[in-house]
């Protein structure tokens, strides 16, 4: 039996719910299939043997992506750089954040700070649960069992990243907009989601840090405000603590729209 067999049986043995399941043959759909048994899978005591296994396929997995370090992304010729100091820079990267090498990558979370539990969904919190591993989820179940109540919105805390390329991943809960039209309360929750993860990377030494577009897509922040708040809370918290510990600050986009943004933004 293969890794990625024995990855996918250990999961459906462990829930009768899927016993009728069938692994199938080909190579992309047991990925699939292996990730979202992953997705599904509640914080619980788990083998070894899986953890040895699971870990080598998501480093194998890592490794056919393609790792971005910080200096890949200061010296791409198509990137867009903007120098707030002489030693305090703010990036702009477009691309799959799980590629990052860097000392932090920030999750747009929700109050559970347990990851996504919709299989193979789009959102960045199950896409970079998926890369770190069932240990991720873990270090998340008990942080919240600690603290007996849900995140906060606007709050930030750090965990390893386990299979991540970068060190740590910084969680954040930001703002819910059903309406897309944010209050002064609702932006002041997302000022609040920079703010706590700047203070956390520098608290924790981190020099780098790559924040995702928290609050836009399907919490509906709209993507030209959000934008604008990431990077002027980023300058003032910069402007305000010279002496602080980050050096470098990456905004990760995924999308045309908001590399546009920035782009304009930060030129």
């Amino acid at each position: 039996m293969n890794r990625l067999d024995a990855l996918i049986k250990y999961l459906i043995d462990e829930n009768p719910l899927y016993s009728k399941l069938q692994i199938p043959n080909d190579l992309q759909e047991k990925r699939n299939l292996f990730r979202a048994l992953g997705n599904l899978r509640i914080p619980k005591p788990i083998s070894e043997e899986f953890l040895r296994l699971q870990d080598e396929e998501l480093q194998l997995q890592l490794k056919e992506k393609g790792v971005v370090t910080l200096s890949d992304i200061i010296t791409d010729n198509n990137n867009i750089k903007h120098c707030i100091a002489p030693d305090k820079q703010l990036l702009l990267w477009q691309g799959d954040i799980t590629r990052l090498k860097v000392d932090a990558i920030v999750n747009a979370a929700n109050s559970q700070l347990l990851g996504c539990f919709q299989p193979m969904h789009r959102c960045i919190d199950n896409a970079i649960h998926s890369a770190a591993g069932v240990q991720l989820r873990e270090e998340c179940n008990k942080l919240m069992l600690q603290q007996c109540h849900p995140e906060e919105t606007g709050t930030a805390k750090i965990t390893k990243a386990y299979n991540l390329p970068c060190q740590f991943v910084i969680h954040t809960v930001g703002p819910i907009i059903p309406n897309g039209i944010p209050t002064e309360f609702q932006k002041e929750q997302l000022t609040s989601c920079y703010r706590s993860i700047m203070t956390c990377a520098d608290e924790n030494k981190l020099e780098s840090i790559a924040f995702c577009c928290i609050s836009t897509g399907e919490f509906r922040f709209p993507n030209q405000l959000a934008a604008e708040i990431a990077v002027q809370t980023v300058k003032n918290y910069l402007e305000m603590h010279p002496n602080c510990n980050i050096k470098y600050v990456i905004f990760n986009v995924f999308k045309d729209l908001d590399k546009n943004i920035y782009q304009e933004i930060l030129f």
